[in-house]
């Protein structure tokens, strides 16, 4: 009967923890975790009492106790000497140790980090008297699992990562020594008749065992052992999924969120399934309404409106792995001046073989997420995009869709109202994938095409924006704005340059050439007026930050007035002085400070040829025009 009080109370401090606690006022906010604290402590108790009176019955007697050098010389993961775990001095230390680790938990919980981390070391103290077995296997991890937590949650970062590590170590020594289903926590105070199956023991060893890689992820990541961390935030992903343990919309953003490492490494195979996998797992947190039901309440509404959110943090991510597939495959295509090499483009589509498939597929088998529900949906999902650069427009172009596909998606719900920052983010990005097509793209009037689509969805957005709060967002659209200008006016000319001269273009398109001329230095002049203070003045010193953007606006917008066509003397002396202003201005500035020419090398080298050049031409032009007087 005695027993059977103990594990009533246990229940009782288990009801008070998971469920009572939800209903604690806000005034008493752990009321009921108390309530539990003291629960636990009678158990203690009881179970003390339980051990002096086997004492005095004639139980185990002092000289059984491994001796102080043994414990001191147990290994690191437990599987030494000490008491076994099935022995009567091994279970009552698993119970005390048990009730030590739920008193730690308890105290962290109510932010008793001190007393906490008491509780879970005297846990610690008593298991290193056993050996690892069946009977305490799990206790060993689920202990050491909540010290990483709790160290590295003041930052002791290296700390955290011995206890985990250790956790790790006693989880793959005990599965290849024994790795039977083992007792879980909670049976230590359960009637016979209440014992877990071995299905479901197993099922919560290995959750623990989970929550130890997830731990440790997030300890190499902070170490900034990114490699490791990813890898282990992998298997965290496949195991939550095999155990059927996992908040469909929680898991899903995370797998986004270890797409983005993989892409950065150019890991496109790994980041487009975790991305296949993340977007048919979110679909398993139901249809999301469009618009919230009158009839449901806040609560249900503030369920899906984050749903809606994170949906469209997952479609961020597939723009992410659009633009960087298209990117990679540009830099690799393009020649020293950036135009698309030919000759590497054949060479690199000969290279294509049925053996890089049959390696995709063997890599794959190692990287599969899915059950066998979703296994087929996620393959569907990868086949609507490729994994391999694209080499050619078609190619490119079929990438280029799914990430506007994704563009559309993420714009519904980060609306200008309210989501400034993101809106202009993906808009940005919209116009990287436009910038990057277009480099694929042979006809010259389609690429500026292009080009301009880019224009007409940044433009508005620019001229609409307060300076005042949004100065930074501002510069990068006018530099965006001034660059998409630029290369447009480069294509207008390399199409006159078809033409015999200049002499022979009607006046049609040399007054688009001109506009876009003006245009881009237009818009480089208004992100060098960005610079200025107050008054009005130009910094004399350039913070590091916009020390290349402002040298390059000076260097381009000298460029773009030199390059203007027009007839008239008057208005060539007055392009050319201009020119010339800006082009003096990148080579003083050099001089003034020197240290700043190392950022702008070959923009420093044609300035400081254009500042010899120019004044020829400009009293050339003066010369003229005086004779014709």
């Amino acid at each position: 009967m005695a027993w059977r009080a103990i594990c009533e109370k246990f229940i009782n401090a288990q009801n008070l923890v998971e469920i009572e606690s939800r209903k604690d006022p806000e005034s008493d906010p752990f009321r009921s975790r108390y309530k539990a604290r003291e629960l636990l402590k009678e158990i203690y108790c009881s179970l003390k009492n339980f051990e002096a009176t086997e004492e005095e019955n004639g139980g185990e007697s002092g000289d059984q106790r491994p001796t102080e050098q043994a414990i001191d010389g147990q290994r690191e993961d437990g599987f030494s000497q000490g008491f076994s775990g099935d022995s009567p001095a091994g279970l009552q230390a698993a119970k005390l140790g048990a009730v030590e680790y739920y008193l730690g938990v308890n105290h962290i919980d109510t932010e008793e980090l001190s007393a906490g981390q008491e509780h879970l070391m005297n846990c610690i103290k008593l298991l290193e008297r056993c050996r690892v077995s069946p009977e305490n296997v799990s206790l060993f991890i689920h202990v050491r699992n909540q010290l990483g937590i709790l160290w590295a949650g003041r930052d002791e970062t290296e700390t955290a990562q011995e206890f985990l590590e250790t956790a790790e170590s006693i989880y793959q020594c005990y599965m290849k020594e024994d790795g039977t289903p083992p007792t879980d926590m909670t049976e230590y105070f359960t009637t016979e008749e209440n014992l877990l199956t071995h299905q479901e023991r197993t099922k919560r060893f290995e959750l623990a065992y989970t929550h130890t890689m997830y731990y440790l992820a997030q300890v190499y990541r902070n170490l900034g052992q990114t490699e490791r961390a990813a890898t282990y935030c992998h298997c965290t992903l496949q195991r939550q999924l095999q155990l059927n343990q996992f908040s469909p919309m929680e898991w899903a953003l995370n797998a986004a969120t270890l797409s983005q490492y993989y892409i950065t490494k150019g890991r496109y195979m790994e980041g487009r399934h975790c991305l296949s996998a993340a977007t048919v797992i979110s679909g398993l947190a139901g249809e999301v309404p469009c618009e919230p039901a009158a009839q449901e309440s806040e609560t249900e509404n503030e369920h899906w409106e984050q749903l809606r959110q994170k949906g469209a943090e997952i479609a961020r991510c597939w723009i992410k792995y659009c633009l960087n597939l298209l990117q990679d495959a540009k830099k690799l295509l393009e020649d020293n001046i950036g135009e698309l090499d030919t000759d590497r483009q054949e060479e690199l589509k000969r290279a294509r073989t049925h053996n890089e498939e049959e390696e995709e597929k063997c890599k794959k088998s190692t990287l599969m997420f899915g059950s066998e529900d979703t296994f087929d949906a996620i393959a569907s999902l990868e086949e609507k995009v490729c994994c391999s650069f694209p080499l050619d427009f078609t190619e490119a172009r079929a990438v280029f869709l799914v990430g506007q596909n994704y563009v559309t998606q993420a714009k519904e719900y980060f609306q200008i109202d309210g989501y400034v920052t993101d809106h202009i983010e993906i808009l940005q990005d919209h116009s990287a994938l436009f910038k990057t097509l277009a480099f694929f793209e042979e006809d010259l009037e389609r690429r500026c095409k292009m080009h301009k689509r880019r224009v007409d969805m940044i433009e508005p957005i620019c001229n609409d924006l307060n300076a005042k709060y949004y100065l930074l967002i501002r510069r990068q659209l006018m530099f965006e704005l001034a660059e998409t200008f630029m290369e447009m006016t480069d294509l207008k000319l390399a199409l006159a340059n078809r033409q015999t001269d200049t002499q022979s273009l009607d006046n049609h398109t040399i007054k688009k050439f001109n506009y876009l001329c003006s245009a881009s230095a237009k818009y480089f002049q208004m992100f060098l007026d960005s610079l200025c203070f107050p008054e009005g003045k130009f910094p004399e010193h350039l913070e590091e930050e916009v020390l290349r953007p402002a040298l390059v606006a000076h260097f381009r917008v000298g460029r773009l007035h030199s390059r203007l066509i027009t007839f008239s003397p008057l208005a060539q002396l007055e392009n050319l002085s201009k020119s010339l202003e800006n082009y003096k201005y990148v080579v003083e500035y050099c001089e003034v400070h020197p240290e700043a020419a190392t950022a702008v090398e070959a923009e420093l080298e044609l300035s400081k040829e254009m500042v010899g050049l120019l004044p020829v031409k400009i009293n050339h032009i003066k010369a003229k025009m005086a004779t014709n007087n």
